[in-house]
């Protein structure tokens, strides 16, 4: 019995090692840069906020934009404090819906509406028929399904079966590509089994050529370690035609039940041969050093040909932050904060978007002193200058 103790403890030991080595090494190629201060120009605007709600997620309810009209998804939930601290705080035992807030002037002023059907029906065949040049047209992906707007999110149809081609369990969020009237790239992920008994998300990218009727997978936005967590694509064209996307990724030391140890961080990959093929650009940000399971980055390629990213920070000064890429995502400017006021980790999963006049509208869930529930919030700010 003595043995079998001692065993478990130099494991668990080892463990705990392996995860500080890996720590250092991950830190280690941070890129040495100073946190500027806010942009002067930098206006934040409560999109949604009640004391008995706790409202979140919208990189996993989906956004979309057309021009200065913007529609943001998010969950909606009851908020119910937790213990431990490092829960999130809603009600399990109650719905969620999905809302959209849209803003028809830029993010100045939003108006909510609930759309549960975004949640709701089992998925059936798509029929295909999708135009996706069709100027109002928003398609919202969640896991293995997919719906249809044509009116910009005011009314729904679906959900139709968003194929996972037996990868694994489907994850997907909403990224897409439209590359004619039937053509569309879509960025998803799954679930895909490893070595031993646990899963880990893999992004990968797919297409349709027949307007949503069939879909071909194209390629792992990754390889291995499998045990390497890559998920949330966000990713822009750019002008020269390549794709560059920014993952989520994670490392995961899971190997015994209840034990789990995280180190988080944002990548940068591209892809020449239309979604074939992709290779590593570059690492952006390590928004979480506190094990709160990271947080998903946005991007947005302005009209210059820049592009930005934007992330949430789960670590203190917990806070929005964002950088900026000249070249394609190869390398990227120093790290400067949208805001650092954030009453805890339970904030970010952005999404950002480009006004006509050139100010970024980013959206995100999160809390401060003043409004400590989770709420919803659209960050207007002006990027630096090339």
């Amino acid at each position: 019995m003595v043995s079998l103790i001692f065993v478990r403890c130099l494991a668990a030991t080892l463990r705990q090692r392996m995860l500080l080595g890996l720590a250092g090494a991950l830190l280690s190629q941070q890129p040495a840069h100073a946190v500027e201060p806010a942009p002067v120009a930098a206006q934040h605007i409560v999109v949604y906020h009640d004391p008995d709600r706790y409202a979140c997620w919208p990189t996993d309810a989906g956004c979309w934009s057309w021009g200065d009209e913007i529609l943001v998804g998010f969950h909606k939930g009851y908020y119910l404090p937790h213990s431990p601290e490092n829960d999130h705080a809603y009600d399990r035992a109650r719905p969620m819906v999905i809302a959209l807030a849209r803003s028809l002037d830029g993010g100045e002023s939003w108006t909510v509406e609930d759309h549960p059907e975004l949640e709701a029906g089992k998925p059936i065949a798509s029929p295909g028929g999708i135009d996706f040049t069709h100027p109002n047209l928003a398609i919202r992906v969640r896991e293995g399904a997919f719906y249809v707007s044509r009116d910009r999110g005011r009314r729904w149809v679906g959900p139709y079966v968003m194929p996972h081609f037996d990868l694994g369990a489907p994850t997907s969020r909403t990224n897409y590509i439209a590359e004619g009237r039937e053509g569309c790239f879509f960025f998803l992920s799954v679930k895909k089994p490893r070595e031993d008994s646990e899963q880990r998300d893999g992004a990968f990218a797919a297409r349709t050529v027949d307007g949503g009727r069939t879909f071909q997978f194209l390629g792992w936005m990754t390889g291995k370690p499998l045990a390497t967590r890559n998920a949330m694509p966000a990713t822009v064209r750019n002008s020269d035609g390549d794709f560059v996307s920014l993952l989520q990724r994670r490392f995961d030391l899971d190997l015994t039940a209840g034990f789990r140890d995280e180190v988080s961080w944002i990548d940068a990959y591209g892809s020449k041969d239309q979604g074939h093929t992709w290779r590593f650009l570059s690492r952006i940000a390590y928004p979480d050093t506190i094990l709160h399971n990271g947080n998903p980055p946005s991007q947005v390629r302005l009209h210059d040909g820049r592009l930005v990213a934007v992330y949430g920070v789960r670590s203190p000064p917990f806070g929005i932050r964002a950088r900026m890429s000249h070249n394609g995502g190869r390398d990227w400017g120093p790290e400067f904060s949208l805001r650092n006021d954030g009453r805890n980790w339970d904030l970010g999963y952005c999404q950002s978007f480009e006004r006509s006049d050139g100010k970024i509208v980013t959206a995100y869930y999160y809390s401060t002193k003043e409004l400590p529930i989770q709420h919803i919030v659209a960050t207007i700010w002006t990027p630096p200058s090339p």
